[in-house]
């Protein structure tokens, strides 16, 4: 059942059309005259926690699970390879119930023995099956992902949400290596990021809508949909703005319907250490084969690269100082819950203070 529904995922994260509301549009960074900085000078480098990447740019869990993936998550991890990106793979639950599917996640390493890879687990595991993840593709991280709504939405899904801090806090323990909650494409709102920060949670992955919609591939797979919750959850930019105070500069990777380097760096603006993308690079493997989809990624590598030349951020952590103006839904929103956006559009440009520095948040 859990491979033919890896299957199902696949299918309809491709065939389903990307919601295209991650809230960036509302974004705004103000333009720079006078940058007073070279190209050449600009730097992608990253660090979260205890992370250094050479690129804020993430290739963020997709796939694993069912023996026609393994060939996917292969040619994922050849392209982070070539351009020097960072990937984690999808839940690994069903290996660890099924150790023949193993080999659909342990591609990842063999294909990238020296890369950063990321292991992924529901909230529902325990602590032995973190480890067992970790160890399994000997990852250097490991991602919790939150799913809540999917899992309502999903016939076979979780109807039991109780101690799930308690247990993400035990694994952040114990793991040995550092973990990240992410959230799928629903969001993670302040009070939740509160929560989390408390239980010893330094990173998210505030995984806004906008991209690949989880209620709608459920429902999708549904005999009776529930359509009016597709749209359930808040934007990237929603997402970033409200975990932003709780996290502060460096302790959040943005994911949610990216799909430019101007919308990574309107991101890591927001107070993003790296920006994560997963089905705009899958639809590249699939419709332009592995070349394409290292052709596209690097080009967003230089999208954003040329962006933060404009702008005179020489880092990613110079970015946490540029002015950006919020507008539209997205500024709305922050004013009924009591955020100051128009602090953002307020900030100078400069190099970081010494709380943002290089080394963001640590685990």
């Amino acid at each position: 059942m859990r491979i033919s529904r890896k299957m199902e995922h696949i299918h309809h994260a491709l065939s389903l059309r990307p919601q295209g509301r991650n809230g960036l549009s509302d974004v705004r960074l103000v333009p720079n005259a006078l940058p007073d900085i070279s190209l050449s000078s600009v730097s992608l480098a990253t660090r979260i926690g205890e992370l250094n990447l050479s690129s804020p740019i993430l290739i963020n869990a997709m796939t694993g699970g069912a023996q026609e993936t393994e060939a996917i998550n292969g040619q994922l991890a050849v392209a982070a390879r070539e351009t020097g990106l960072a990937m984690a793979v999808g839940s690994q639950m069903s290996a660890i119930k099924d150790k023949s599917m193993r080999a659909s996640y342990q591609v990842v390493r063999k294909m990238n023995p020296d890369g950063i890879v990321i292991a992924n687990l529901g909230a529902e595991a325990t602590l032995e099956q973190a480890l067992e993840a970790v160890d399994m593709i000997s990852a250097d991280a490991l991602q919790i992902h939150l799913n809540v709504m999917q899992e309502l939405l999903m016939p076979e899904g979780e109807r039991d949400f109780q101690g799930t801090v308690e247990r993400i806090s035990r694994i952040a323990e114990a793991a040995g290596v550092p973990v990240i909650v992410k959230e799928v494409g629903f969001g993670i709102a302040g009070e939740a990021a509160a929560r989390l920060k408390a239980a010893g949670i330094q990173a998210l992955d505030v995984g806004g809508s906008g991209g690949t919609s989880f209620a709608a591939i459920e429902n999708a797979r549904r005999s009776r949909p529930l359509q009016a919750l597709n749209q359930w959850g808040c934007s990237t930019a929603v997402a970033l703005l409200e975990c932003a105070p709780v996290y502060g500069n460096g302790g959040m990777i943005a994911s949610g319907g990216l799909r430019n380097g101007l919308e990574v760096v309107k991101s890591l603006a927001l107070g993003a250490s790296a920006a994560g993308m997963a089905g705009l690079f899958l639809r590249l493997l699939q419709q332009s084969g592995l070349e394409g989809l290292i052709r596209g990624i690097t080009e967003i590598k230089e999208e954003t690269l040329l962006v933060m030349s404009a702008l005179g951020a020489g880092t990613v952590q110079e970015l946490w100082n540029c002015p950006v103006v919020i507008l539209g839904e997205t500024v709305e929103w922050c004013r009924a819950r009591g955020l100051e956006p128009e602090a953002l559009a307020r900030r100078s440009r400069g190099k970081p203070h010494s709380h943002e520095s290089s080394s963001g948040n640590s685990y």
